[in-house]
């Protein structure tokens, strides 16, 4: 599956021909610099697109449109990747070729597809007030749920804490606080704003060649070209750690204690040890055999969990588990040790092939499906380094045991995050 590329105007056009799947796939990144003046705004945007176009003025008409397209399915999403916030935009529809109808399926796709981004329900230079005030209060709901989760909690709270004085500090949902001063108006300016200063990347992956879309985009997403044209540089900075780490306990009403540890790993998707560093997040805490999960979990029984992951565009390795409140001492001290272990090598040979095999299947399992695909192939587009997904098996099988200890040996620990349950009074 070789990528092919093109630009309508401003927006660069990524094509993955392949015959492996019946559905056609589109997916529209939205990328923009993480900012506090902005991150609301964007985590409502999507939505408020979605809700009614010109033509299909709510949601249950552009349903119907979907389901006139045998089915067709339309997501909105917002996500950070290192400090850039995207607004993602997610089209789905069957391949024509397994349907006997012979009009062309997908262009028609295409047409609502583009028609929800550049075509939104609006009067005069403002969107549709009604939709905007119920994209607002379904935000704030999703924003107060946060809160009742509270393993999502306290990953935002370790983020905020560690990333305090960086954009990534910020949550990818935005802050309700913000709410009330954004109105039809207020929003609807901004995504004039959007469109002419986010980079635009369209992927479409399926049963579809280069020179057709070149043509079915240049006549639907004609729009853009009046928008200029740009190149978004992928920003993060690094963050020069001189500080000591610092440990945060914070107390709620919660049957299981969130013990969250947040380090620098010194390493992004664009260095020479991003695959050792998967590599080392899978034998530390990345799957069900590392050393996290075993020792802490299974041995020690101090977590209902214990697991790591990693944000490859920042070079965070964030550890996670949740704990009764009075093992706090015992489950960071084995959490450490873990740490230790890793820089001092000890683990087996075994342990790094079983972790090659994990890794790779994992990956097979990303690449048999569209969205998965794409996911991959964006972190190109993010990444002054270009990795072709051909050679992904071939790195990992290239760590060695000395990668790995180079790879833990980079670590620093930033910020222990602890939300532990309310003390019993000693009077019960």
């Amino acid at each position: 599956m070789k990528l092919q590329t093109f630009s309508v105007g401003p927006l660069h056009v990524h094509v993955l021909p392949s015959t492996t799947y019946k559905t056609n796939t589109l997916v529209l990144h939205m990328r923009s610099p993480l900012t506090k003046e902005t991150v609301t705004k964007r985590a409502l945007l999507p939505y408020v697109l979605q809700s009614g176009t010109k033509n299909h003025p709510s949601r249950k008409e552009i349903r119907q449109s979907l389901d006139e397209l045998y089915g067709a399915t339309l997501n909105v999403d917002v996500s950070k990747k290192g400090e850039n916030h995207m607004m993602s935009f997610k089209m789905e529809v069957a391949n024509e070729k397994f349907l006997s109808d012979d009009r062309p399926l997908l262009e028609r796709a295409i047409e609502l597809f583009s028609s929800v981004i550049l075509q939104p329900k609006t009067t005069e230079d403002s969107f549709d007030s009604t939709i905007v005030e119920g994209e607002k209060r379904t935000l704030n709901q999703k924003l107060s749920s946060v809160y009742d989760d509270k393993m999502r909690f306290a990953n935002k709270r370790l983020t905020e804490e560690m990333c305090e004085e960086e954009p990534f500090g910020l949550f990818v949902l935005g802050d309700a606080n913000d709410l009330p001063e954004i109105d039809e108006k207020a929003l609807y300016s901004y995504y004039q704003e959007a469109l002419s200063k986010d980079q635009l990347d369209l992927f479409i992956v399926g049963d579809v060649n280069e020179s057709d879309m070149k043509k079915v985009i240049e006549k639907h997403f004609h729009g853009l070209t009046s928008f200029p044209q740009r190149e978004l540089a992928f920003e993060n900075k690094p963050f020069d750690l001189k500080r000591d780490s610092k440990e945060i306990k914070e107390e709620q009403d919660v049957q299981q204690g969130k013990l969250h540890i947040g380090y620098r790993t010194n390493i992004t998707y664009s260095d020479e040890d991003y695959f050792p560093l998967q590599l080392f997040n899978g034998v530390f805490g990345g799957f069900s055999h590392s050393k996290l999960f075993i020792n802490v979990r299974e041995k020690a029984s101090l977590a209902y969990y214990a697991a790591s992951r990693v944000e490859s565009h920042k070079g965070l390795l964030i550890v996670m588990s949740g704990i009764e409140t009075d093992k706090y001492d015992a489950a960071t001290k084995i959490i450490f040790e873990q740490m230790e272990e890793m820089k001092a090598g000890n683990f087996s040979d075994q342990d790094l092939e079983q972790t090659k095999a994990v890794l790779k299947n994992q990956l097979l399992e990303t690449m048999d499906v569209p969205r998965g695909i794409v996911e991959l192939e964006y972190h190109n587009l993010l990444s002054s380094t270009k990795r072709p997904l051909d050679r992904w098996m071939d790195e990992i099988d290239k760590v060695q045991k000395e990668d790995i200890i180079r790879v833990a040996k980079k670590l620093q620990l930033d910020t222990v995050y602890f939300l532990k349950g309310k003390e019993e009074s000693s009077n019960e």
